[in-house]
């Protein structure tokens, strides 16, 4: 009978990503419901020194999947490596963050190994030993409560939704060995995008703007209350579209989904695609000079007036704040 929960834990440039980490703390929240052990498993090129920081986030094991194959992100390989690691556990749940990478490859080890995939969870309702995921539904309208009937189901959870839990405990490892066939498509290289200071869909804090900055000149109005609050930035489909800023920054239902503590919407509408993509974010804040903006419905806080004006104040008042403490 299958039991315990197994978390994919992303690498990226050395160090663990804390929507990973966000996952495996709520695995070992978990745990006592679903019976076995937490078990992370690390796939790269040289994930192996990173294997002992994971007993303080819950794991009782680390598996690593370590070659030289997987020094660059391949949908075949890590496919592979995580099928393996799932054949050589048995878990009754696979979780991993609901990231880029893991929306790439999860789905596909679950259609390999033929079970169900649960993606972009925000909570779990318990029934007995087994766990149904909640997830949103209809651009954010509503949540669905999934009863899954398997003996292993995958299941990816939104990053900032999750509480980190960092304790303390030491882990053991064990090396997976895994043979990897010759890939169909190789990576050669890898350009890195330049411009976010802060990863957009782990920032606890988002300063995302519309048509009401009036032009792309004015992104450097938003970025200084970006560094001023260590946020990161966002933007709205419009102005994407009307390549102001590059896709990379897009929030919404065709962009990123956020869910941080704080989302400061500046001259941002409120259509639905983008309230789709931060609509669970714990505190919104809407400035736009339009006061029947139907973002004002759906904001903790609303400030009517000119962005261009309201924020530059705004950020010299965060910068005045943050010196006198």
């Amino acid at each position: 009978m299958s039991q315990g929960i197994l978390v994919f834990v992303e690498e990226r440039g050395g160090s663990l990503r804390k929507a990973s980490l966000e996952a495996l703390s709520e695995a070992g929240r978990r745990i006592g419901a679903v019976g076995g052990e937490v078990t992370a498993v690390l796939i790269g090129s040289a994930v192996k020194g990173l294997a002992g920081q994971l007993g303080k986030y819950g794991a009782a094991k680390v598996i690593v999947v370590e070659n030289g194959a997987l020094e660059k992100y391949s949908t075949e390989a890590f496919t592979q490596a995580l099928s393996e690691a799932v054949k050589k556990t048995s878990p009754k749940y696979v979780f991993a963050a609901y990231t880029s990478m893991a929306k790439d490859f999860v789905p596909r080890v679950a259609a390999r190994l033929d079970a169900p995939c649960v993606s972009d969870v925000m909570d779990f309702v318990v029934d007995g030993a087994n766990l149904c995921p909640v997830r949103p539904m209809y651009s954010g309208k509503t949540f669905g409560t999934y009863e899954i009937k398997a003996s292993l189901s995958f299941i990816t959870l939104r990053p900032n939704v999750f509480a980190l839990a960092e304790g303390s405990g030491d882990v053991a490892s064990e090396e997976l060995a895994v043979e990897f066939a010759a890939p169909k498509a190789k990576v050669t290289e890898v350009h890195a995008s330049e411009g976010a200071k802060v990863e957009l869909s782990e920032a606890s804090i988002v300063v995302s703007g519309g048509r009401g900055i009036k032009g792309p000149e004015n992104w450097p109005v938003l970025q200084s209350l970006c560094d001023a609050l260590g946020a990161a930035l966002g933007a709205s489909r419009a102005v994407v579209d009307s390549g102001w800023i590059d896709h990379q920054f897009q929030v919404g239902q065709t962009g990123k989904t956020v869910s941080p503590q704080l989302y400061i919407a500046c001259g941002i509408s409120g259509a639905i695609q983008h309230l789709a993509g931060m609509s669970s974010s714990k505190v919104i804040v809407a400035i736009n000079k339009d006061p029947e903006a139907p973002i004002f419905k759906h904001a903790t806080y609303g400030i009517v007036g000119d962005v261009l004006e309201v924020v530059p104040k705004l950020t010299e008042a965060v910068r005045k704040l943050r010196e006198h403490n």
